[in-house]
C-alpha cells in the first residue's frame, strides 16, 4: 500500500493550467518563486517522462511543460503514437506539472524562456536533435539557463513499443532467455553502425527509493470519500486518465485508492502478452497521477469484505470495460454491489491497452522502426562528435602542461644544470650515431644508459649479462669497448667487470 497524497481543487499549483505564478503575478512575488521550463513531445508518456518532471519540479517552484505539435514531431523525429490534444491531456495529469504550454517550439529558445518568465529548462542527460542533426538545447546551454536532470533507466519507448511488438507472455520477466525479444532490440533498438547511448532497450529494475519519490505519503483526512478502483492499468494512458478524472469527481473530497493487481493475474483475464509493463513499472505511472491518492501493489482480484473493511472504502467504481470473472467464476464486485456502493463510471474515453498496440503494429515496419533508427543514427554522429571533441580537448590540456613544465624546469635550472643537460644531449647525439655504425649496443641504450654513469653503465651489463646477450655479443661488445679504451682515456670499462 502507498500513500500517493491528494489534491484538493482550489489549491494553487495542483490542478495543471492553474495561472499561480505566472505573468500576472507581481514583480516582487516572481523574483521569489522560480520557474522552471521543460519541452518535449511527450508521446506515449511513461514514468521516465514523469520523473524527469519530478526532478525539474524539485529544481524550482513551479513547473511549465512545453508540448510539441505532431508536425513538429514528424519533422524532426517521426510520427507520434498519440495525438497532440492526448498528449497535451496526459502531461496535464502529471501531478508534478503546474501549467503546460500548447504547441510549445521544438527548438528551445532563450526567447521563450523568457516568454513565460523561466529561470532556466531541465532536460535529461541524452540529446535531443532537429531534423539536420542539431542540439535543440545549444542556444540555452550557452546561456547558461539549462540544467539537467538523470534519465530514468530501464524504460523507453523504444522498449515499450518493442515490448508491444512481441506477442510473448514472458517479455518482461525473462528477457535474457527470450530470443525474440533480442533479436528485436538488435532490429529495432540499435541501428547497423553501431548502439546510441540515449536510444536503446534496456531493462528497469524497481527501488524502494523510487517509490518512495513518487509517493507522497498522505493519509485520507477526515470527511473524505475513499474511493476504490482496480485493473491492470497497463501502458498507463489518456483512457485511464480520463477515467480517473471521472472517479475523482464522484465527491468533493475524493481519496481515490487504486488497486494494481499482479502480472500473472492480469495474464490471466487479458492473455497475450498482457501486461506490456510489470506491476512496478504500472506502480510509477499511476502513482504519477494527480487523481490518485494511494496505490495497493497486488490487490486481489476480487473487492473482498477484507478489502473493503480494512480501506474503509465508501466508493467502489469500474469502467464500461468488461468485468471478467474471477477464477472460480465468482463476480468480482459482488460484495460492493451487495453494500450498494458499486458504480459504473463512463470515462467518454473508448482507447484501451489493445488500441495502442494496434497503432504501433500497424505503423510498424513503415514508420515506428525506421523512426528509431534514424533517430539513433543521428544521435551516434552526434556523441562521437561530442567525444572526439573532448579527446581534443584533453591533448590541448597536456600540451598546455608540458609547455608550461618545460618554462618552468627550464627557469629553475641552474647554470651547471645546464652545462650538464647540453653535456647529456650531446652524448645522446654521439651514442646515436654510433648505434647506427654499432647494433650490439642498442640493448644497453633500451635501458637508458644514455643518461647514466661509468658505474651505472657497467652495473646494467652485469644484470643483462647472462639474459640480455648472447656469448658471441659479449665478446663482441668486450673487443669494441677494449679498443675504445685506448682510444678514450675516460673509459674506465674492463674485462674484469664482466
Amino acid at each position: 500500500m502507498l500513500n500517493n497524497g491528494h489534491h484538493a481543487e482550489g489549491e494553487p499549483g495542483n490542478e495543471a493550467g492553474d495561472k499561480t505564478g505566472n505573468s500576472a503575478c507581481s514583480p516582487e512575488k516572481r523574483k521569489r518563486v522560480v520557474r522552471v521550463w521543460c519541452d518535449g513531445c511527450y508521446d506515449m508518456v511513461h514514468y521516465g517522462h514523469s520523473n524527469q518532471l519530478r526532478q525539474a519540479h524539485a529544481m524550482g517552484d513551479y513547473l511549465i511543460v512545453g508540448v510539441h505539435t505532431d508536425e513538429e514531431i514528424a519533422k524532426h523525429k517521426g510520427p507520434p503514437v498519440f495525438t497532440q490534444e492526448e498528449r497535451y491531456k496526459m502531461v496535464r495529469a502529471i501531478k508534478w506539472v503546474d501549467e503546460i504550454v500548447e504547441g510549445a517550439p521544438y527548438v528551445t529558445t532563450l526567447e521563450t524562456l523568457d516568454k513565460y518568465n523561466c529561470d532556466f529548462c531541465v532536460h535529461g542527460d541524452d540529446i535531443t536533435l532537429t531534423v539536420d542533426g542539431k542540439d535543440t538545447y545549444a542556444e540555452v546551454k550557452n546561456s547558461g539557463r539549462y540544467r539537467e536532470c538523470k534519465r530514468t533507466q530501464g524504460v523507453s519507448t523504444t522498449d515499450l513499443v518493442g515490448r508491444m511488438l512481441l506477442m510473448t507472455k514472458t517479455h518482461h520477466s525473462n528477457i535474457d532467455k527470450n530470443l525474440d525479444y533480442q533479436q528485436h532490440t538488435d532490429n529495432f533498438g540499435k541501428g547497423p553502425k553501431g548502439h546510441s547511448p540515449w536510444t536503446g532497450v534496456s531493462q528497469f529494475l524497481q527501488t524502494s527509493q523510487k517509490i518512495i519519490q513518487f509517493a507522497s505519503g498522505k493519509e485520507p483526512q477526515p470527511g473524505d470519500t475513499i474511493i476504490y478502483v482496480a485493473g491492470a492499468f497497463d501502458l498507463f494512458h489518456i483512457g485511464h486518465v480520463d477515467f480517473l478524472e471521472r472517479v475523482y469527481k464522484q465527491s468533493d473530497k475524493p481519496y481515490v485508492i487504486v488497486g494494481l493487481h499482479f502480472d500473472q493475474e492480469v495474464n490471466r483475464y487479458k492473455g497475450k502478452n498482457y501486461p506490456i509493463m510489470n506491476v512496478h513499472e504500472r506502480t510509477l505511472s499511476v502513482l504519477a497521477c494527480r487523481y490518485v491518492s494511494e496505490v495497493v501493489i497486488g490487490a486481489p482480484y476480487a473487492a473482498t469484505t477484507d478489502l473493503l473493511d480494512h480501506f474503509k472504502v465508501d466508493l467502489v467504481c469500474h469502467g464500461k470495460t468488461e468485468v471478467i470473472l474471477d477464477k472460480d467464476n465468482s463476480d468480482p464486485y459482488a460484495e460492493p454491489k451487495r453494500r450498494g456502493i458499486f458504480r459504473v463510471i463512463d470515462s467518454g474515453n473508448e482507447l484501451t491497452t489493445d488500441t495502442i498496440v494496434e497503432r504501433i503494429i500497424k505503423n510498424r515496419q513503415l514508420l515506428f522502426e525506421a523512426r528509431n533508427q534514424k533517430k539513433e543514427a543521428k544521435e551516434i554522429a552526434v556523441f562521437q562528435a561530442l567525444k572526439k571533441r573532448e579527446e581534443e580537448k584533453m591533448k590541448e590540456q597536456q600540451r598546455a602542461m608540458h609547455i608550461k613544465m618545460g618554462m618552468c624546469l627550464g627557469s629553475e635550472m641552474t647554470e651547471e644544470e645546464k652545462k650538464a643537460k647540453i653535456h647529456s644531449e650531446k652524448i645522446d647525439r654521439e651514442l646515436y650515431e654510433y648505434v647506427k655504425e654499432e647494433l650490439n649496443v642498442v640493448k644497453i641504450l633500451m635501458l637508458g644508459a644514455a643518461e647514466s654513469g661509468k658505474s651505472t653503465l657497467v652495473k646494467q651489463m652485469k644484470i643483462i649479462h647472462s639474459h640480455g646477450f648472447t656469448m658471441q655479443e659479449l665478446i663482441s661488445f668486450k673487443v669494441q669497448c677494449s679498443g675504445r679504451r685506448a682510444a678514450q682515456p675516460g673509459c674506465t670499462v674492463s674485462q674484469e667487470n664482466f
